[in-house]
């Protein structure tokens, strides 16, 4: 049984899904934008079979207040989550982070190196630069509710084509990924998130597409795993961050359509967690 709670900060509140007990270690799962930790449900009750798992939402998005800085970075979303997990009481805890919970994952590391035991990597971005400047140009305007409710189409079309494309607003057959769609309750859950979060999709992907994670990878000095679905829009680049980081172990997953993903991706997860 999942249960939620939310956890108070100074300047606002962490919502947290937990669920499981006992285990060596918590586990910190920490989502990829623009949606929320609903989106790892299905690995949350994986693996709380035998273990504590808590799953915060980052701030300002999904149900967790916005942070109170203008253009918060990846260290920023790092002290407020470490923030929750100090008031939550967690002391020594294990770490799984998909995209830019990845990055937020790589900084908690890097800030509390003798309470993360080991961290899970799954997917996370390299940009060029003519690509970052691309995205932090095109990829999330500023968006505000108005009375026509064309920011409600607008955030359906965002999300649903973010399956399709890479980025997505580039809707060509090269930039079309082979994933394909999700089932479409999960895109509703999906959608749900972003437009609970639409008024700081913009500040969450700018600290995403603005973090220094090539230094910051290589300073890493936690065991990592680093997982990537052979579908994830960043695997092209997994070789790139597998030379970045000085203690890592690869595995590439199955495409997320494939019925054995799930059991694959626990199965090569806990390996690693209970080593």
């Amino acid at each position: 049984m999942i249960r939620r709670r939310f956890v108070d900060l100074p300047d606002g509140q962490i919502h947290v899904r937990m669920a499981g007990t006992g285990g060596s270690r918590p586990l910190v799962m920490l989502h990829t934008n623009p949606t929320s930790s609903a989106d790892l449900v299905p690995l949350i009750e994986r693996f709380a079979r035998d273990r504590a798992v808590v799953a915060p939402d980052t701030p300002g998005l999904g149900d967790s207040t916005a942070l109170p800085i203008p253009e918060p970075s990846i260290g920023d979303f790092a002290d407020a989550i470490l923030a929750a997990i100090d008031a939550m009481g967690l002391d020594a805890f294990d770490v799984y982070g998909s995209h830019t919970g990845a990055n937020i994952g790589v900084e908690i590391a890097l800030r509390a190196p003798d309470r993360v035991a080991r961290m899970i990597i799954d997917g996370i971005a390299m940009y060029s630069p003519a690509l970052k400047a691309d995205l932090i140009r095109n990829y999330v305007p500023e968006i505000e509710p108005g009375l026509d409710g064309q920011h409600v189409m607008w955030a359906w079309h965002f999300m649903r084509d973010q399956h399709l494309f890479g980025p997505w607003f580039h809707q060509t057959a090269g930039h079309r990924r082979s994933n394909g769609l999700p089932e479409a309750d999960r895109l509703h859950s999906q959608f749900i998130d972003v437009l609970k979060g639409i008024r700081n999709l913009r500040r969450t992907y700018l600290a995403s597409f603005t973090y220094q994670k090539v230094e910051r990878m290589r300073q890493l000095a936690v065991p990592t795993l680093l997982a990537s679905s052979v579908v994830d829009m960043f695997h092209p680049e997994i070789g790139e961050v597998e030379a970045l980081i000085p203690d890592v172990e690869r595995i590439d997953l199955p495409p997320y359509s494939d019925p054995d993903y799930l059991d694959v991706a626990e199965r090569c997860m806990r390996a690693f967690l209970d080593r």
